[in-house]
């Protein structure tokens, strides 16, 4: 996937270590003070990390302890594949709610955005709900038509898309949460990410946050008024054939080909937002792990620079308080 990274570095503002309140624009529209609590997951890579069922059930459990009004998983979790069918309905059928963002490698295998939206239970490849009164619009980054698609997975918003995310942005009364697979802002943003950008901004004062996965990065950043939160993935880093090597065993290997080209992380990642209008603020607890082998900085990954990997690349979903 090619990186913009002086384009990454010229558009974003970088926060980290910070408390950051709900504008009061935002606050002004709930309905009720009560605390709101969301699960998130993203990017499980079933097809490519080994224990894909194990991650899935540390989620689950810790879930159970949380008890959100919600979970959501952001996409790269697992294709129609029957062998995955029962990793879909776990997530599915466990007890709350359960919702999908569409991600690129969930149609690997030829699988179409109808046939992966029939599998996970989702109404469309983009959608809108309600959850205790907050507006939760999920986009769908994987469509064709960039004028600047240079190869690989499409990455990018159509036109159709945006007069629809425009409509419901319009027609918002209360505080609305963006779900999206690829980043509009950050690292790996999609290809018109200054359009959508700009689309957002012009509605920031009804905008708690926009959270994405697929860049498998630690990362929050503000531009033009909207928060944007990266999620780090539930499994690993890609480094790429290049840096392939053996992390785990050789039998774990042979049956995981694609892993050879991670470095994976030895626990699962996932999250929990809550939201609070009574105290103006967010806070999302997050989680940390370790290495299993060498990290990408230490295989000599160069992508980015080895600040922004210390900065981002990390296995951790760092504890925020916005």
């Amino acid at each position: 996937m090619p990186v913009s990274r002086r384009s990454f570095l010229k558009k974003s503002t970088f926060a980290a270590g910070f408390t950051l309140t709900i504008p009061k624009s935002v606050t002004d529209l709930f309905t009720s003070k009560k605390k709101i609590k969301l699960g998130l997951i993203t990017d499980l890579h079933a097809e490519i990390i080994h224990d894909a069922s194990i991650r899935l059930e540390e989620f689950l459990k810790a879930v159970s302890q949380e008890n959100p009004a919600a979970r959501f998983q952001l996409g790269d979790f697992a294709t129609p594949n029957p062998k995955f069918h029962s990793l879909i309905q776990r997530f599915n059928n466990a007890p709350g709610l359960a919702f999908h963002v569409l991600g690129n490698h969930d149609q690997d295998g030829g699988y179409t955005k109808s046939e992966v939206a029939s599998h996970y239970g989702m109404p469309a490849s983009y959608y809108s709900l309600d959850v205790e009164g907050i507006k939760v619009l999920v986009l769908d980054g994987n469509e064709s038509g960039s004028p600047t698609h240079r190869g690989g997975y499409p990455s990018y918003i159509g036109m159709e898309q945006q007069q629809w995310l425009i409509h419901e942005l319009q027609k918002a009364d209360s505080p609305v949460l963006i779900l999206s697979h690829q980043p509009i802002a950050g690292i790996y943003s999609i290809d018109n990410s200054e359009e959508i950008q700009g689309i957002l901004s012009e509605f920031s004062g009804k905008i708690l946050l926009a959270i994405n996965g697929h860049a498998h990065v630690d990362q929050f950043l503000e531009v033009g008024g909207v928060r944007y939160l990266h999620l780090n993935s539930a499994s690993y880093y890609w480094v790429g054939e290049n840096l392939a090597h053996q992390s785990l065993g050789s039998e774990i290997h042979d049956n995981f080909p694609a892993l050879k080209n991670t470095c994976p992380y030895a626990e699962v990642l996932f999250s929990f937002l809550t939201i609070d209008p009574s105290k103006n603020e967010i806070s999302l607890k997050g989680k940390k792990t370790r290495w299993v082998g060498p990290s990408p900085l230490e295989l000599g990954y160069s992508i980015l620079s080895k600040e922004e990997q210390l900065d981002y690349v990390n296995p951790q979903i760092s504890n925020r308080r916005m």
